[in-house]
């Protein structure tokens, strides 16, 4: 029977940007190692499939509160050690970083973990970030996926340079078979790697590819490589439109899409009443600076915001194909104002927590309720979360909405297996 997948995506001190302002924050913990392993323990107990680390290679504007804390594959490392169960995601550039290394790093996770890693596919996209790596500015974007695709056939050859039975251990004899060793031997446009890698398989074969696909050269990535999807969908119609389009893409790579899961990301505001909840949403609304938010905007929209009048409609944008940035996200804002007609200032709070993602806001009842739409209709195979406040928010949901949730059937009672893979219901890849 076909069930909810959950992952947790950690942000910080929570994904609303004024979420290290409020008074329950963990702002001081914030390169605690400990404040991730509760984080990741709170949602292990909720069964959720994973953890999830975005990441990125620049500082942002600190002034406007945290971004990016502790580096993501060395944290993992050590919440690997302090949980026994759920899966342990990173993103990994594919613009910065070199073919061997990441297959070595994650492998080297894989074994430390007993198989719960998962590796999230970026191409990166912005300036700042290429200026930290001796470059002047991004690759055009049809270099970046190239280069993407072919980083990612690297590191999947390198994993599978050592056949599942290569250790022999044999005090008397050999380490290694060395028949069953592979090189790679590979000669590319972005790469020459000879392999093979220099720490045998792991427990999964492969760690799991993760993508988040947005644009049409990210949807095809997506569909061709990932195993698990992340998506940004405003609503329902969207997130239908976003489901179908990837199921069919992923087809078209003569891959099976219903082993792919599709995960929105979701953002939820609690309470036992909808106006509780919708107050909740204000206090935390209410402790975002305008600047600041005017600044995060010129950010998604690729122009100067900080001179528009808060109290008046958002001015007209130009369409999605005169915009250089990243398209998910500027399509999504295009939404929203398509659909709400908000003032600057609405619209702000509305991208103040997950930029646009799904947001749910009421009853734990009414939070399932539209889970259940979601996942029935053919807009999504379970989320991402974005809880707006860390650990508030992810807390309530696993002790309000999850069990709703498993009394109507829709999610795990109890863990049936110990890697990703297995939690997501996928093979384990073989050589």
């Amino acid at each position: 029977m076909r069930e909810l997948h959950f992952n947790l995506f950690l942000h910080g001190c929570g994904h609303h940007q004024a979420a290290w302002r409020h008074p329950a924050s963990a702002v001081e913990q914030l390169t605690d190692i400990t404040y991730y392993e509760r984080l990741a323990q709170t949602a292990e107990a909720g069964l959720f499939d994973a953890v999830f680390f975005a990441d990125g290679q620049s500082v942002g504007a600190p002034s406007a509160g945290p971004l990016w804390s502790l580096e993501p594959l060395t944290t993992l490392a050590a919440m690997a050690r302090n949980t026994t169960r759920i899966g342990l995601i990173s993103t990994v550039s594919t613009t910065f970083h070199s073919p061997f290394h990441v297959a070595r790093m994650l492998a080297s996770l894989d074994h430390i973990s007993h198989g719960r890693i998962g590796w999230n596919v970026v191409t990166s996209m912005f300036d700042a970030e290429a200026q930290n790596h001796s470059m002047d500015g991004m690759p055009p974007s049809d270099k970046r996926y190239a280069q993407a695709a072919e980083f990612i056939d690297v590191v999947t050859a390198l994993w599978d340079s050592w056949a599942d039975d290569a250790v022999l251990a044999d005090r008397n004899g050999l380490f290694a078979d060395p028949t069953k060793l592979y090189p790679v031997d590979h000669v590319g446009e972005h790469f020459q790697v000879a392999g093979p890698l220099n720490i045998s398989r792991g427990p999964q074969g492969r760690p799991v590819l993760f993508q988040a696909g947005a644009s049409k050269a990210g949807r095809n990535l997506a569909a061709r490589y990932a195993e698990g999807i992340y998506a940004v969908a405003y609503d329902q119609t969207q997130g239908q439109e976003y489901y179908a389009d990837l199921k069919t893409r992923i087809a078209g790579q003569g891959r099976n899409p219903a082993t792919v899961a599709i995960m929105p990301g979701l953002v939820t505001y609690l309470g036992s009443t909808e106006a509780e909840a919708r107050a909740q949403q204000a206090e935390i609304d209410q402790l975002l600076p305008a600047t600041q938010s005017l600044a995060q905007l010129s950010t998604f929209l690729g122009q100067d915001c900080s001179d528009w009048d808060l109290d008046m409609p958002v001015p007209d944008l130009p369409p999605p194909a005169e915009f250089a940035g990243p398209q998910g996200r500027y399509a999504t804002i295009l939404r929203i104002i398509e659909t709400e007609r908000p003032t600057v200032r609405q619209l702000l709070g509305r991208l103040a927590a997950g930029g646009g993602h799904c947001t749910m806001v009421g009853t734990p009842e009414q939070v399932a309720d539209a889970i259940e739409c979601w996942f029935s209709t053919g807009a999504a195979d379970g989320f991402n979360l974005m809880p707006p406040l860390l650990p508030g928010a992810i807390e309530e949901f696993i002790d309000r909405v999850v069990p709703i949730l498993q009394r109507r059937g829709l999610y795990r009672t109890a863990y049936t297996a110990s890697t990703l893979r297995g939690h997501l219901g996928l093979e384990r890849p073989s050589v």
